[in-house]
């Protein structure tokens, strides 16, 4: 977990003389946007190009190389199709700078990088509708479905890496957070499924490269020429990771459940498009309720944790968390067979229709 001032604090005008620096561009406009414990800045040259500059927190910044892995990852998937952001080299030729500075809290060495801007509007603030929600599904798929190869593509292992589906025991450590609140007991309740019904089945799942965070305010959107909307971009690589399909297939039915009015119809056509492409195996199937439970409890928890940390940034990390709790609520006392029966169903009737 990030620790206290690991969050970078750059002023306007630093992030503007960097930019100028780095990358000999004159910003006509730059302000911020929101993040989590990064932090980003939008950047209009007087030309009309678009970019975000990205400081990544002290923590992270330890880790160039993991950022190189993130870095490739974006280019080769954009290269391969999918929309995603890249980044534009420095005047002297580099992708990252080390750039160490002081933004409040002494001085402290942060990686920056300027990543191209891709239009459109946060699939959190348009209809999600049963097409839409196919072709996220498959979208979330087809993002790791080629081989990477890289030199350091062994540290997304990422052992420790508290958002990883496949560390959720180490939510323990943090449980204290909800000391006093109900939701505790249920997070504690999936906790001990999460021990005893996935781990010993997690042999059969299919492995992969997680982008980790497919959530709703990293996948864009932008209109259709007939109607509807179509995957315009997909932001943010921090969250990438050594995992399984069956992970990112789960993390992507959480957050597109949390704008819905009724989440327990999302699941269906999510995992119709996942499936159009990759169908689970058994054992995916029975573990597929779990793990949603579980990435909501990661979620919730962390989330209190960081706005202990951070009570000034409290609007953005509880943005999930609001709506998420009463979704979790549900969806424990609805029960797994339950659950599993409306989305099952729903994704085979909507794959005969296809």
């Amino acid at each position: 977990m990030s620790k206290k001032h690991s969050k970078p604090n750059f002023s306007q005008a630093q992030a503007s003389e960097m930019v100028k620096r780095l990358f000999e561009l004159m910003p006509s406009v730059l302000c911020s946007l929101p993040s989590y414990d990064d932090q980003n800045f939008y950047v209009a040259s007087p030309e009309g190009s678009e970019y975000v500059l990205k400081i990544t927190n002290t923590e992270d910044s330890k880790n160039p190389e993991l950022i190189e892995v993130q870095t490739y990852a974006m280019s080769f998937l954009q290269q391969n199709g999918l929309p995603t952001q890249t980044v534009l080299p420095t005047t002297s030729g580099q992708l990252i700078s080390l750039e160490e500075i002081d933004c409040g809290y002494g001085s402290q060495k942060y990686l920056v990088r300027l990543l191209t801007y891709l239009p459109g509007t946060t699939i959190s603030k348009v209809p999600l509708t049963q097409q839409l929600l196919y072709e996220t599904g498959k979208t979330a798929y087809c993002l790791f479905v080629f081989q990477l190869e890289h030199p350091h593509l062994s540290l997304l292992q990422r052992e420790k890496y508290i958002w990883s589906l496949s560390n959720v025991t180490l939510l323990e450590e943090y449980i204290n957070v909800l000391d006093g609140d109900p939701l505790q007991e249920v997070v504690k309740s999936v906790i001990h499924q999460y021990k005893t019904c996935v781990i010993p089945k997690r042999s059969s799942f299919r492995k992969c490269v997680n982008h980790g965070d497919f959530n709703d305010l990293n996948v864009l959107v932008q209109p259709c020429q007939s109607e509807g909307y179509k995957i315009s971009g997909i932001l943010d690589f921090g969250g990438m990771n050594s995992g399984y399909y069956i992970h990112e297939l789960a993390i992507t039915i959480v957050y597109m459940m949390t704008e819905h009015p009724r989440p327990v119809e999302v699941g269906g056509p999510v995992l119709a498009g996942w499936e159009s492409v990759l169908p689970l195996n058994e054992v995916e199937k029975d573990c597929l309720y779990v793990l949603v439970l579980s990435r909501f409890c990661q979620s919730f928890v962390l989330a209190r944790y960081s706005v202990k940390l951070h009570p000034e940034n409290e609007e953005y990390l509880m943005i999930s968390c609001k709506k998420g709790v009463h979704i979790l609520h549900q969806f424990w006392e609805l029960g797994k067979e339950h659950v599993e029966k409306v989305w099952f169903q729903d994704a085979a009737q909507l794959s005969d229709q296809k």
